[in-house]
């Protein structure tokens, strides 16, 4: 159950959000949004790489919660960059609810 919502809110909250705030436009903003997920590129530095039961909050470098201070600064900037903010932040939410069901 909780891939399922892990996953869920990677990919549905986001199109959800872009269907809602972005109606003219929702296919970029939910592209964007999708592009966010890069973020997961710092998994590479983990060891191991994966670990079902590792709270990715605060423990890759661009899940700590500095970074998320930056992704907040994004959101006060003009498009794509408040996009690319706001997507972050979605990422980082999906991952904190997956830290608290563990």
């Amino acid at each position: 159950m909780r891939p399922l919502l892990h996953y869920s809110l990677h990919f549905i909250l986001p199109l959800l959000v872009a269907l809602l705030f972005y109606r003219k436009d929702w296919k970029k903003a939910y592209l964007i949004f999708l592009a966010t997920m890069l973020v997961d590129l710092d998994h590479i530095f983990a060891d191991p790489l994966f670990d079902p039961n590792r709270c990715s909050i605060d423990f890759h470098p661009l899940h700590n919660y500095y970074a998320m201070g930056v992704y907040l600064l994004l959101l006060f900037l003009k498009k794509p960059f408040h996009l690319i903010g706001f997507g972050l932040l979605m990422h980082m939410l999906a991952d904190a609810v997956d830290c608290l069901l563990m």
